[in-house]
């Protein structure tokens, strides 16, 4: 009852957005504010598949009530869920502007992305075509079998036109009879779809196709049913859709224990759309009330819907992208909202807003059934494996991880990087970050509290309350709120500064071989009796070495002068070969090397390189090496890794 009057309440609202007072667009970094008829004027788009063979759509859009300022259009440079900047604008061809009288209009072109088209009659229609041919979470695909759009890929928008209600119909390819699976809000058209603002429609992905789909209900906390469904553009019949439907319904209860609730879904419904064919690339990307998960089908990932093995690994990637719809969707961070389509976003925060649902998708999968759970305990600590002995951990926090985001999501570049020793993937980061947290909470309350109840927390003060309108959340939470919120939770200031300090900001990490042994897991040296020259990289070339990746700082081998393209002619007086690369960890810890080394440029130089001993570790249940789980440890790991759903 309490969803159809707000339902309701939205519908109203949507048709009265003519009468509130536009606000300076936030887009381009210009205030505009083009003047506003007494009701705002809907942005029509429709689009068109003429030719999908040539993987090619048209697009045409009209503004209207412009009065007399120029329109100034534009393709999006990012996406919601990416950071990195991608010019999307670098695929539209043939663009042509009108009037609102079918005149033909001239436009300047101010800067790549942008379309600036003066002498209109308050109204201006662009008529584009545009290329796509990438299946992701991120671009455009059109074929013989789809058009699959990813918003900001797809389509132009104006500035100062961020609130204005947008109307988009689309139009069957000659010959063939698709249907639209989306986010949008549905109208008595199968073909036509409204969003209520710039925000909503950007952020809602669509698939025309004739895809295959599967729907179910879970009941919410105050009884009311939760809405799914379950869309498959792939080689399956319905009755794989449905199976993997009752796979995700499992998966959905369980997930909802951690908030104790779903959120309201706008349009009625939550929407898996899942494209799994030969020609897809991997991909998961969330939304307010969907998500786009793509991926290549066949003997290579094993995803194929046509069986039970397949249907399972479809799991990992649904997990982590289903927990966004609480966790970055509505728990969002400062600098992601309002989203800002014209550069990328930065963000402190990416190390919970992402590394959290990196930890919750496996976690939230064994305690579903789906995977083995001492085993399950051992693969969530691989995280924490990485960063202890990780090269970026040296010179990166998580926040500073989560501020390199726009340089490394998808970003492209034609310099090299030293990523591979300065950065350690917010994701993998930030799962470390959770376990530990998690697992201190569970320690320091002696049971009774979790990282749930953290995330129910932010859940209550920042998710739940909503946003001033659809696809807008209204309070968006800083690095300071999330210290605070720990420490409101816990009753220990000094617990939640000191995590923040060192953890978070900082670049320690907790004692994870203690805070496992809680659980019966045993974090011990992989090779304890092995010398150690770094983790360096080489190939042989008749006689000679040379190294390929670049070098960790504060290994033995980049404290010795060794880094990328350098070129061991000797080892210990020797030819440098493979087998005598390899002998060295045959060696004793603490003893030296003496390397002949050129470098770049022809300087040859001996080099001493003393071994260390190997810092890779191992993490496993206690029984697996015959070991017993005590009575506490046994309690402590089901609570931590058992089912939720009561």
């Amino acid at each position: 009852m309490r969803r159809v009057v707000w339902m309701c309440a939205l519908t109203i609202a949507m048709s009265n957005l003519g009468a509130e007072t536009q606000r300076p667009s936030t887009q381009g970094g210009v205030l505009t504010t083009p003047a506003r008829p007494p009701a705002a004027v809907a942005v029509s788009y429709r689009v068109s598949v003429p030719e999908p063979e040539h993987h090619w759509l048209q697009v045409e859009t009209t503004f209207s009530g412009l009065g007399v300022a120029p329109l100034n259009a534009h393709m999006s440079r990012s996406s919601p869920g990416r950071y990195a900047v991608h010019e999307f604008a670098k695929n539209v061809f043939a663009i042509e502007a009108y009037d609102g009288r079918g005149r033909a209009l001239r436009y300047t072109r101010p800067t790549p992305y942008e379309w600036n088209v003066e002498g209109h009659d308050g109204t201006v229609r662009l008529v584009y075509k545009l290329y796509g041919d990438l299946v992701d979470g991120t671009y455009l695909a059109v074929d013989t079998s789809h058009a699959h759009m990813n918003m900001p890929a797809t389509f132009m928008w104006a500035a100062g036109f961020d609130d204005r209600p947008i109307r988009v119909t689309f139009v069957q390819p000659p010959g063939l009879s698709w249907r639209i699976a989306t986010q949008l809000y549905p109208t008595t058209d199968p073909l036509t779809f409204t969003a209520p603002n710039l925000q909503y429609f950007m952020d809602s992905p669509t698939e025309f196709s004739n895809f295959v789909m599967s729907t179910f209900s879970v009941s919410n906390a105050d009884g009311t049913p939760a809405n799914f469904r379950v869309v498959a553009h792939a080689d399956a019949a319905q009755a794989d859709v449905d199976e993997l439907a009752k796979l995700i319904q499992r998966l959905v209860r369980e997930e909802m224990s951690v908030y104790g609730e779903f959120p309201q879904y706008e349009p009625g419904y939550y929407t898996f759309l899942l494209d799994y064919l030969p020609y897809d690339t991997g991909d998961g990307m969330e939304h307010r009330n969907s998500t786009c998960i793509t991926d290549q089908a066949g003997a290579r990932r094993g995803i194929t819907l046509k069986t039970s093995q397949g249907r399972d690994a479809t799991l990992d990637t649904i997990a982590h992208e289903f927990f966004h719809n609480w966790n970055v969707e509505r728990i969002r961070p400062a600098g992601l909202e309002p989203f800002d389509f014209t550069t990328a976003n930065i963000t402190c925060c990416l190390w919970l807003a992402e590394g959290f649902t990196q930890y919750y998708g496996p976690l939230e999968l064994a305690r579903a059934g789906f995977s083995d759970v001492p085993q399950a305990g051992a693969n969530l600590a691989r995280s924490a494996v990485n960063v202890i002995n990780g090269a970026g951990r040296q010179v990166r926090s998580p926040v500073e991880m989560s501020q390199y985001a726009p340089f490394s999501d998808a970003a492209r570049s034609i310099d090299p990087t030293d990523a591979s020793r300065t950065f350690i993937s917010y994701y993998t980061y930030g799962a470390a970050v959770a376990l530990g947290l998690d697992l201190s909470l569970r320690e320091l309350s002696g049971g009774t509290l979790s990282l749930d109840d953290y995330m129910r927390m932010l859940w209550r003060l920042h998710g739940k309350p909503g946003g001033p309108a659809p696809g807008l959340v209204g309070r968006p939470y800083s690095l300071t709120d999330l210290r605070d919120h720990l420490a409101e939770l816990t009753g220990n200031r000094l617990f939640a500064d000191t995590f923040f300090d060192k953890y978070v900001e900082g670049r320690e990490v907790p004692d994870y071989a203690h805070l496992l042994s809680l659980a019966g897991y045993v974090m011990k040296p992989t090779r304890p009796d092995a010398s150690w020259p770094g983790n360096i990289q080489v190939s042989e070339n008749s006689g000679t070495l040379t190294v390929v990746n670049l070098v960790a700082f504060g290994t033995p081998a980049y404290d010795a002068g060794l880094d990328q393209s350098d070129v061991i002619t000797a080892i210990d007086g020797q030819p440098a070969t493979m087998a005598a690369w390899n002998a060295l960890r045959q060696k004793k810890v603490g003893d030296t090397v003496t390397l002949a080394v050129t470098h770049r440029g022809g300087v040859t130089r001996t080099r001493t390189m003393t071994l260390r001993a190997d810092p890779s570790l191992t993490i496993e249940p206690v029984e697996a090496g015959g070991g017993t789980l005590s009575a506490a440890q046994r309690a402590f790991r089901d609570d931590w890794l058992g089912t939720k759903v009561k």
